[in-house]
């Protein structure tokens, strides 16, 4: 068992924030919504226009270099909304100095790289969060009750749609996005979220088989994926990812399918429940009128639930969500989906430790 700093109770959590850049913003107003236990004191970016900007913002104290905000700065936790191939030596680095680590998803883009981060956390006795505040999703919580109450029975089949768009001038914006070494492709960024589901919302997974292709982004990874998914209950499913559907964002949904339900969320980021239908009725049945939203965003409103998680931790007032070994979860499972694409065949799980 694993022993950690003392909680910290008679003051405000401390944050940092690594990256200023496309999501920083949903981190800058979840540390802001819990302004009463919780305060930004630094902020990081190498570019200082997306740097300035954040100060001005915030009035947080700006760091062009990691390393001089973790010499000078008193936070308690740093988060890491950085290209996702630095996380783990910026998460190594912030580990050593003695700070809790966040990072958004993915955790890391290489298999040893996310196995280093949780090492390196354990090593320092301190926290490691991996940002999924899908998870928190009104929609996906009754989804997810559903299938822990055994309301589906035994689950047949999952299929799972990410049908977004990233047009070329998207990875143009930033000369690592789109990148092996610092991004990953669609199944990795953008479908990171998604992915995640398949273990977390269904169970462990047996195997997979995937195919990848890059059709119309001048990119070194896929824009466009697929994989067939088994799971050790015998269930089957599907994953079908693109970033070109036409001419905008058009779904991302998970329809579930068993012997005693059928449910489909749905929209444009699984904010709609399109279908709900099972064999016995049950009290959350009169909540899913009302579990719907609109949203102009696929990264949705978890955000500030999620960092409610990380303060209470802090204060040792309950257990992390989701720490990096519930991270590792995701990234095996997109691992051995490139591994699959790479070399034509089935990959087993657990993936060779």
């Amino acid at each position: 068992m694993l022993s950690y700093p003392p909680p910290i109770v008679d003051r405000k959590i401390r944050f940092a924030l690594a990256g200023c850049g496309r999501i920083s913003a949903n981190h800058l107003a979840a540390i802001e919504k819990h302004a009463d236990r919780a305060q930004l004191v630094a902020v990081c970016d190498v570019d200082q226009k997306a740097l300035d900007a954040a100060v001005a913002k915030t009035g947080a104290k700006g760091y062009t270099h990691l390393d001089k905000l973790l010499a000078e700065s008193k936070a308690d936790i740093v988060v890491l909304a950085t290209p996702s191939g630095l996380h783990a030596e910026q998460a190594v680095a912030i580990a050593q100095s003695g700070r809790h680590v966040m990072t958004e998803k993915p955790m890391a883009t290489r298999w040893q790289d996310g196995k280093r981060m949780v090492a390196a956390c354990d090593s320092a006795r301190v926290r490691l969060f991996v940002v999924k505040q899908n998870r928190h999703n009104t929609t996906l919580q009754l989804l997810k009750r559903a299938v822990d109450h055994g309301r589906f029975g035994r689950i047949y089949m999952v299929s799972i749609n990410v049908f977004w768009t990233r047009p070329q001038s998207y990875y143009d914006g930033a000369a690592w996005r789109g990148t092996w070494e610092f991004d990953g492709g669609a199944l990795m960024n953008q479908a990171s979220h998604y992915i995640d589901l398949l273990d977390w919302m269904i169970g462990p997974i047996e195997s997979v088989q995937a195919y990848t292709a890059t059709l119309a982004r001048d990119i070194e990874v896929e824009d466009t994926g697929v994989m067939s998914v088994r799971w050790r209950s015998g269930a089957l499913g599907t994953v079908s990812v693109t970033m070109l559907a036409y001419p905008k964002n058009i779904e991302g949904s998970i329809t579930i399918l068993g012997e005693k339900g059928t449910a489909r969320v749905g929209g444009v980021a699984v904010n709609e429940i399109q279908h709900w239908e099972f064999a016995e009725p049950h009290p959350d049945d009169e909540k899913v009128k009302n579990a719907s939203y609109k949203t102009a965003s696929v990264y949705g409103f978890g955000h500030p639930l999620y960092y409610d998680n990380v303060i209470k931790v802090m204060r040792g007032e309950t257990a992390p969500e989701t720490d990096g070994r519930e991270g590792l979860k995701t990234l095996e499972v997109l691992i051995a989906t490139y591994l699959s694409a790479r070399d034509g065949r089935r990959v087993a799980l657990p993936l060779d430790y």
